[in-house]
């Protein structure tokens, strides 16, 4: 589990995040990057809808999610928020598959 200082949990800071953030999309992620220095802690927030799959596919996707976004905090640890949405197709990926899209699409991002 990501600590509490790293979980985005305020609808407000989801919605914020996706509107002014910058997007990258992939065949199973769509990734929302929004830079913020005043933040002491990196924020991570994941959106996986019932269209993806039934609550045991969906809580396996956010298991997957979380263990990719701990990678991320020991690289980039403070100054952004990142909202992770899981698209239907990423029930198919197997783990490093979906590891791979996200880091390399994460990377995009952090590189603009």
């Amino acid at each position: 589990m990501l600590a509490r200082e790293n979980r985005i949990r305020a609808g407000a800071d989801f919605r914020q995040a996706m509107k002014t953030g910058v997007k990258v999309s992939g065949k199973a992620t769509v990734i929302y990057l929004k830079r913020d220095e005043s933040l002491t802690h990196a924020r991570f927030g994941f959106i996986v809808s019932k269209t993806v799959s039934g609550a045991v596919g969906r809580n396996l996707i956010k298991r997957r999610l979380r263990a990719i976004s701990r990678e991320l905090v020991a690289k980039h640890p403070s100054g952004f928020d990142l909202v992770i949405r899981a698209l239907p197709e990423a029930k198919e990926f197997e783990w490093n598959r979906l590891q791979q899209e996200v880091l390399t699409n994460a990377e995009a991002l952090f590189s603009k």
